[in-house]
């Protein structure tokens, strides 16, 4: 007796087909991949230079500056026409 139908095995079948390619496509890549680097040489490693000293950073102030006085002139009226 089979438990999937027709199309259920046919389904199943598919989706393993597909996951076994995509697994086979990545394999070969990263096979490439692998192959590429086992023959590549690495330059030689070039001697640390000692790091300069920073040089001084200045900051700019500016001077604090005295509130202007809250003097305000008497409200004016305004009449609309």
């Amino acid at each position: 007796m089979n438990l999937l139908s027709v199309q259920g095995t046919g389904a199943a079948l598919t989706i393993a087909l597909f996951l076994f390619c995509l697994f086979i496509v990545h394999a070969i890549k990263l096979a490439k991949i692998g192959w590429r680097t086992l023959f590549k040489k690495l330059p030689p490693q070039e001697p640390k230079k000692p790091e300069p000293k920073p040089e001084p950073v200045y900051f700019i102030v500016e001077r604090k500056k005295k509130k202007a006085k809250t003097d305000y002139s008497e409200p004016k009226r305004i009449q609309f026409k």
